[in-house]
């Protein structure tokens, strides 16, 4: 309905709605800044407290956005980050799921951190990346679905390329200015300024 009226009426539609939003999301018990701008309707699965979600100044959403925690995790998302379409952030257990300033993610996107997660300032991505800290546990002598999950963080330095469809795993660090191939499976670090593909990803090259 909402892209309905945006057709007839011109996107200045989202100009009224975005408020509107906005004050519906602090009323829950969210932190968010000004210059707020969203194209979409929030889905809120939260378990946890309101109040572990922080929305900074002028973020931006291109259509619906699905916010999840439970437990005490934490959603933080920084000052002038631009979100596109039906992208999912979860942060669980004492996790911090934080996307730093001046980020931009592609759409349909996925942030599972059961444990933290960061991804540095002027990191960009593309569509459908999977960001997951959290893990099954694998041994044969009990079925997986009943096994405790294994974790570790995920930090993503500022300057980073994510490109379409790659899946970043639990305990990785990619350095500052990395690039990471469309479809790459990054499972160890990655160097600063390289450029990495495939599954698993390794070095193709370096940025000049």
């Amino acid at each position: 309905m909402l892209r309905f009226l945006a057709f007839i009426f011109s996107r200045n539609i989202y100009k009224i709605w975005s408020p509107i939003v906005r004050w519906v999301l602090i009323f829950k018990g969210m932190k968010v800044g000004k210059g707020f701008y969203i194209e979409g309707i929030p889905y809120l699965k939260i378990r946890g407290a309101f109040s572990n979600v922080t929305i900074g100044n002028n973020v931006k959403i291109f259509g619906n956005i699905d916010f999840r925690n439970r437990e005490n995790g934490k959603i933080i998302i920084g000052n002038n980050v631009e979100i596109d379409n039906d992208c999912r952030f979860v942060a669980a257990n004492n996790a911090r799921l934080e996307l730093k300033n001046n980020c931009f993610i592609g759409p349909y996107s996925m942030f599972n951190a059961g444990e933290d997660i960061t991804l540095g300032s002027y990191t960009i991505s593309g569509g459908f990346v999977h960001i997951q800290s959290s893990n099954h546990g694998l041994e044969k002598s009990q079925k997986i679905w009943l096994q405790k999950h294994t974790y570790g963080k995920i930090i993503i330095d500022e300057d980073v390329w994510l490109g379409a469809n790659c899946t970043i795993l639990q305990g990785v660090k990619v350095g500052e200015g990395a690039v990471i191939a469309a479809k790459a499976v990054v499972t160890n670090d990655v160097v600063p300024y390289s450029i990495v593909g495939g599954i698993p990803a390794k070095e193709i090259s370096l940025r000049k």
